[in-house]
């Protein structure tokens, strides 16, 4: 960050403890799901009840991920970083308190939504800034397979923690994680101003296509869980699993995932257009198979196994993309990008829900492939002067990569008023 660059073993100890607090956000959001009955049982509230403690987390990182972003440009990122891990771990254990009335805990669940806000705007700049420009998706995608392995393990293991030792158990230990993550970053990330080095612009700033970027995270996220919301009933009515075998199929969607971002993450740099064109193109062909041979039950399988694979990587990727086209500051771009996800999150089940009862649930991977489709239209549209081109060429030039690091100082005080989004 800035002209400072720390020894590589800090450096790699910053990205797992970055990678660690991605795993242990995810799990955070996600974690209620698991624990459903547990903790509707409880807390003596309905299982919608807690239900919403999920929808209304991603609702709240929709809301507030750019003001936030912008309030917090100009703090310090260790101590940001430090801050929001901080919140994390209180969050989690006031969750985990004996007694604690869903109010409490609602209100403990939403300043963690705020804090997860602000991390996913500034954590991938940190750590791209920590190593050269041209290292920029290859590190993009190490973070996103911390946030992954929330899906394979954090979430599973959670709910069978908490099945054997009470569902607060779970948080507390999520605290831990938090705490773990809080003191590595304290004490190794260099203190540096938030606009100095390369990872704080865009490496070849475009707003066009950052818009392109956004509409694409909008479209794909939307109609990825227009279909995935409903799938579990999808599994049992449409493909004839039993309750145990969903479970198993879940499994390897969250498996698939993983591998998808673990693949694709080392290629992001060499390959930026067809590290998201191809899992767009591959999550519609999932997602309109399923709504043909979704009654198959092999064929399903191997289907939802390519959609959780397409899905994770393409937000990998979009957020590859815009640390490179962002056309102002990386962590307001990031931010947008962000509350796009999360958005569209909230859309797409909100849109499966209302179509469902006319549409059915073969219907509703169908909408999700169609909409899918028109993120793919988007992304595929002829853009004169695609500034993918221009980065697929600097590129292949030996040495150059992404920008130099002469470039990268020259394009910082280009853009350094920034020109916002």
């Amino acid at each position: 960050m800035g002209n400072e660059r720390p020894a590589p073993w800090r450096r790699a100890a910053v990205v797992a403890a970055l990678m660690l607090a991605a795993f242990t956000f995810n799990t955070t959001e996600n974690l209620p799901v698991g624990l459903l009955s547990l903790m509707a049982d409880d807390l003596r509230v309905s299982l919608t009840a807690v239900g919403a403690l999920v929808t209304g987390y991603g609702l709240t990182v929709a809301a507030v991920s750019l003001p936030l972003a912008h309030v917090t440009r100009s703090v310090p990122r260790r101590y940001l970083l430090a801050g929001l891990l901080g919140l994390l771990a209180v969050g989690s254990w006031v969750s985990a308190l004996g007694g604690v009335s869903y109010g409490v805990l609602l209100a403990a669940r939403v300043a963690t939504a705020l804090a997860q806000a602000v991390f996913w705007s500034v954590m991938g700049p940190v750590a791209v800034g920590l190593f050269p420009p041209e290292r920029r998706g290859r590190i993009i995608g190490l973070l996103s397979v911390g946030g992954s392995l929330a899906t394979v393990a954090g979430v599973p293991a959670g709910t069978w923690l908490g099945g054997h030792t009470g569902w607060r158990t779970p948080f507390a230990l999520l605290g831990v994680l938090a705490l773990v993550s809080l003191v590595v970053i304290g004490a190794l990330l260099p203190l540096s101003r938030p606009q100095d080095g390369h990872s704080a612009y865009g490496g070849a700033p475009d707003r066009r296509r950052f818009l392109v970027v956004l509409t694409v995270t909008v479209l794909s996220v939307t109609g990825a869980f227009a279909g995935f919301t409903y799938i579990v009933a999808f599994l049992d009515e449409v493909s004839g699993f039993r309750e145990d075998a969903v479970s198993a199929v879940l499994l390897a969607f969250g498996g698939a995932a993983l591998a998808g971002v673990t693949i694709a993450g080392p290629l992001l740099d060499r390959f930026p257009r067809a590290t998201l064109t191809v899992p767009v193109a591959a999550q519609a062909a999932a997602l309109l198979c399923l709504h043909v041979t979704g009654h198959v039950r092999a064929a399903a399988v191997v289907l939802v196994m390519l959609l959780g694979a397409s899905v994770a990587t393409v937000f990998m990727a979009t957020q590859s993309q815009v640390l490179q086209v962002a056309p102002g500051r990386t962590e307001t771009a990031l931010a947008a990008n962000s509350a796009a996800y999360n958005a569209g999150i909230a859309a797409g089940a909100l849109f499966g829900g209302v179509l469902l009862p006319a549409v059915g649930l073969r219907g509703t991977v169908l909408v999700g492939g169609l909409l899918t489709l028109g993120a793919l239209a988007v992304l595929t549209w002829p853009v004169r002067g695609d500034v993918q081109d221009r980065a697929d060429g600097e590129g292949r030039t030996s040495g150059k990569g992404l920008a130099g690091e002469g470039k990268g100082r020259a394009r910082m005080g280009q853009y350094g008023a920034d020109s916002g989004l």
